[in-house]
């Protein structure tokens, strides 16, 4: 029997593939080697101490931006994914018509432009918006996260619901089932993997931006990405390393987390 096709089996495919995992990992693991530098210079390891560590967690501007990024995130994701799970419900669960794959499209929008186009455009909007109001709080930076994260969550969800098998909706609406009972019942069970990914994709880009960020947020608002930001065009110690460790502990354990939650529901 003739051996089904695979890229693996392409001559140089296992070269490829470690020269690219080798160049992706060097540089996190020289941060992560670095982060333990019991020196104050980057560029040269002169022993091994939690010095770094110990310096972050007793910077109160440091976690002051932390908490200010575990605020944003998860309230940004959660909105992301429950608008994203509304549209992608209204994309799929819909005979297709005139038009549905331009609100697609529109939906992916801020995917296919530069970051810096969107972040310019709130800008616009919510700085009218400051001077009418005269409120200057976090709102708009959740807001705008949230605007960013929505295709990020509508992608997986999406993909997700055009591969679920329709028998079960249809059996259900048989026997007389009203559609929130359909939902509830069956279809969320089953959506449930592509809407952890969903919230998971939203929480790391919300928790990781810069640009939008620095667009948006008023004085006194720094996360921590723009925190570290600044501090690198001051001086660059240990410091950054160790905070940017413990930020890539931090996006590790979650994906891993939602990745063994969306394995148990499959």
């Amino acid at each position: 029997m003739a051996r089904s096709h695979s890229v693996r089996h392409q001559r140089g495919f296992t070269f490829i593939a470690l020269t690219c995992f080798f160049l992706l990992y060097l540089p996190m693991a020289t941060m992560v080697v670095f982060a333990f530098n019991a020196g104050t210079t980057v560029g040269q390891l002169d022993g091994l101490s939690l010095r770094w560590f110990r310096a972050a967690w007793e910077n109160d501007r440091i976690i002051d931006a932390l908490l200010r990024s575990l605020t944003i995130a998860p309230i940004a994701a959660v909105i992301a994914t429950a608008v994203a799970t509304m549209a992608a419900l209204a994309t799929t669960r819909t005979a297709p018509y005139r038009g549905m794959s331009l609100k697609v499209a529109f939906i992916n929008q801020p995917l296919m432009v530069p970051e810096i186009v969107t972040a310019v455009a709130l800008l616009v909007v919510f700085a009218r918006i400051k001077v009418w109001t005269g409120y200057t709080g976090l709102g708009y930076l959740i807001a705008a996260h949230t605007a960013f994260c929505v295709p990020f969550a509508f992608l997986p969800i999406r993909a997700r619901l055009e591969t679920m098998d329709l028998t079960l909706e249809r059996a259900a609406a048989d026997l007389y089932a009203r559609p929130w009972a359909t939902f509830r019942h069956i279809t969320l069970p089953l959506l449930w993997p592509g809407i952890l990914a969903g919230f998971m994709l939203a929480f790391v880009v919300s928790l990781d931006d810069v640009v939008i960020t620095e667009f948006i947020k008023s004085a006194g608002q720094e996360t921590l990405p723009t925190y570290m930001l600044g501090q690198l065009r001051r001086s660059v110690t240990p410091e950054m390393n160790a905070i940017s460790t413990v930020f890539l502990g931090v996006s590790i354990a979650v994906v891993s987390l939602f990745f063994l939650l969306s394995r148990k529901k499959t």
